[in-house]
């Protein structure tokens, strides 16, 4: 017999709204989500901008106007998604699914966020405005149909972060190189088939009653769709690290060190997918599990050091 929580309980209801308002809003906005927003600050880093004042202050306006599209996001899709939240073993804890947050507050909340993160995405230069109007329009186009369509809900999530990374080079702005795209797809793809992985295990037999596009996915495919990313994001960041006209552009040829840091970061992400039966929430992961935060930080550190001390 399964262990895992069934998914239909017909005793479930919605609790009473309870509780401030406010902290149902906040905790809907899902702000520990918005830790993938530091995406945007990569630019900052690997353009070696972050000794410039007024560039940090562009790529800080630039984080807060991601996480109120963000925040507008999770809003509308937990507004479209209500009924399969509160059918969903964690989702229906979720303000929205469990009553907490009236639905008209959510959606004059994600109005707001929405037209005002694209209303001050004004006060950088218009590649980053496109790149904000695209992630919120790609976004909405995940929620209201590509997250039931296989492989392309994968792609749109996946896309997702290219753009934030993009966004971030043209708020400072700096130019951004193809290897910045390139690994940060890589990378996302490989977190993004973990996540599908771990919500076809978790839902088994009713995962197509949550998410369409997971009837067509089985394990197997996942596990050779991971392997498949993972191979190409350890191949990807290599050759940029061993590449001489990023050593060229960077002015150190030390950025190899920083490859043993990439590989553990993946092989223990792949150990607690497989292994520890985790990967449904790389955020959660990323701040419970001890040694892959260590490695995250020590990676983050190596790279300043050789871009900025070296």
């Amino acid at each position: 017999m399964s262990k895992n929580p069934p998914l239909m309980n017909s005793s479930f209801s919605p609790s009473a709204p309870g509780g401030p308002p406010g902290l149902a809003l906040l905790q809907a906005l899902r702000p520990e989500q918005w830790v993938k927003n530091l995406v945007v600050l990569a630019a900052l880093l690997f353009g070696q901008r972050l000794l410039d004042q007024e560039a940090v202050l562009r790529g800080l306006l630039a984080l807060a106007i991601f996480c109120s599209l963000s925040g507008c996001v999770y809003l509308l899709n937990d507004l479209r998604d209500i009924e399969k939240d509160r059918l969903h073993p964690a989702k229906r804890q979720r303000p929205l699914a469990a009553g907490r947050l009236a639905p008209l507050t959510a959606w004059i909340a994600a109005s707001l966020l929405g037209a005002g993160g694209l209303a001050a995405s004004l006060l950088l230069p218009p590649g980053f405005s496109w790149c904000a109007a695209g992630y919120l329009a790609l976004n909405l186009a995940y929620s209201f149909g590509l997250k039931n369509i296989v492989i392309l809900d994968i792609l749109a999530v996946a896309g997702g972060f290219v753009l934030r990374a993009v966004a971030g080079a043209e708020a400072i702005p700096v130019s951004f190189s193809n290897w910045l795209v390139l690994c940060t797809l890589l990378l996302a793809l490989f977190m993004v088939a973990g996540k599908r992985r771990q919500e076809l295990t978790l839902l088994e037999a009713e995962a197509a009653g949550h998410r369409a596009s997971l009837e067509d996915y089985s394990i197997a495919f996942l596990d050779q769709l991971i392997t498949v990313v993972l191979a190409a994001t350890v191949v990807g960041y290599s050759l940029y690290a061993l590449s001489s006209e990023v050593a060229g552009r960077l002015h150190t040829r030390a950025m190899p060190w920083t490859v043993p840091f990439v590989l553990y970061g993946i092989f223990r992400y792949l150990y607690l997918i497989h292994h520890r039966k985790e990967g449904g929430n790389p955020t959660r992961i990323l701040f419970t599990d001890r040694p892959l935060l260590i490695d995250v930080v020590l990676w983050v550190a190596a790279v300043a050091v050789i871009l900025y001390l070296a």
